[in-house]
């Protein structure tokens, strides 16, 4: 929320939870159609963060295969989406709003000038 409220308050303009590509099974947690930028904010025990990412103490082998399947299924969905002609811009749950913003308003305003990312 305090990511989408931030863009949003710059002025830059999204849409939310919407699928990318049609056939593509995930959603983007924001959309930016238009400049084909697309956001994807993961948290750090579903998405294995390096940083945050910790294994369960019970049922371990299970999570440790379903959060390495998620991180597989991230990387497929990038490449698709790049291939397709997407930016694909990923956050982690933990980093700082504000810095997120920074990057993702400086994407969306470099394609919107041309430059492509």
């Amino acid at each position: 929320m305090r990511l989408r409220r931030e863009l949003h308050r710059r002025g830059l303009r999204y849409r939310k939870h919407q699928v990318p590509l049609p056939g593509l099974r995930c959603r983007a947690d924001l959309i930016f159609r238009r400049e084909r930028v697309a956001v994807f904010i993961d948290g750090c025990f579903w998405h294995g963060c390096p940083q945050h990412g910790k294994s369960p103490q019970t049922n371990s082998d299970y999570w440790s295969a379903k959060i390495e399947a998620n991180v597989e299924r991230d990387k497929r969905n990038n490449d698709l989406l790049a291939g397709a002609g997407w930016k694909v811009v990923r956050v982690w749950e933990h980093e700082d709003p504000t810095r997120a913003a920074d990057e993702i308003g400086r994407m969306v305003e470099r394609i919107r000038l041309g430059a492509g990312a």
